[in-house]
């Protein structure tokens, strides 16, 4: 029986069909064999056009990517004082106990807060109770260790996260915030304070703290400062 193949309206025979077949072949094998020509007569410039788009590519991707940190990193900072805020807190807290754990090594927070700044913002205005806040991120900059993090924890409380630090030698800062602070956060004849309660973990020992219960322990030794006396320092 002769085979038929229809196309169309067309019905042509075996034979006819492969012929047709064998010219469409040929024809995208000549198209192949272009193509390879012209790139092979212009693979200098495929060749710059495919590295400018992976620079371009990568160059995007990196600008992206620091703009992203970026954001990410404004999300976390205070914009009164430029310290971390609570959130940029949270997480530098959570990344050094974690980091503690790994280690085996001490680490202490240490929660401040400004001595009757409610009462400087009653008798001057809130203008002068945002000069005293910024200069005592100040202090707390000018007391930071390299390894240290310094944070508004809220209104006029601070906080200083201290890794591989042990109490004694985080009474040490403490004290020398409490220098520090006098000299920057000015109100005419009035001497400003703050109170400093700090509470450390030792994982070596014992680390059933939480980052949780550290601010906890810590909130604790602040309140013990502030009605001990203020401008003192009080550990849990």
């Amino acid at each position: 029986m002769k085979s038929l193949f229809r196309i169309g309206a067309y019905t042509l025979g075996a034979s006819a069909a492969i012929v047709i077949g064998l010219l469409v072949l040929r024809a995208v094998v000549h198209e192949v064999e272009s193509l390879l020509v012209e790139f092979h007569a212009n693979r200098a410039t495929y060749l710059y056009v495919f590295l400018a788009s992976a620079a371009l590519s990568m160059l995007i991707g990196y600008i992206l990517g620091r703009r992203l940190e970026e954001m990410r990193q404004q999300t976390m900072v205070d914009s009164l004082t430029g310290l971390y805020n609570r959130l940029g807190l949270n997480v530098r807290l959570h990344d050094e106990y974690r980091r503690a754990e790994r280690f085996q090594s001490p680490l202490t927070l240490m929660l401040i807060d400004i001595d009757r700044l409610k009462q400087i913002n009653d008798e001057y205005g809130h203008g002068v109770g945002d000069q005293i806040l910024r200069g005592a991120a100040q202090a707390i900059r000018n007391t930071l260790r390299e390894t240290d993090y310094g944070a508004r924890w809220g209104g006029d409380e601070f906080a200083i996260v201290a890794p591989n630090t042990a109490e004694p030698a985080a009474e040490r800062l403490g004290e020398r915030l409490l220098t520090e602070i006098p000299k920057c956060a000015h109100l005419g004849q009035t001497v400003v304070t703050a109170s400093v309660g700090l509470a450390t973990v030792y994982p070596a020992s014992d680390f059933s703290p939480t980052p949780e219960g550290l601010m906890i322990a810590a909130d604790a030794a602040l309140y013990q400062a502030k009605h001990g006396g203020r401008n003192q320092i009080r550990g849990a």
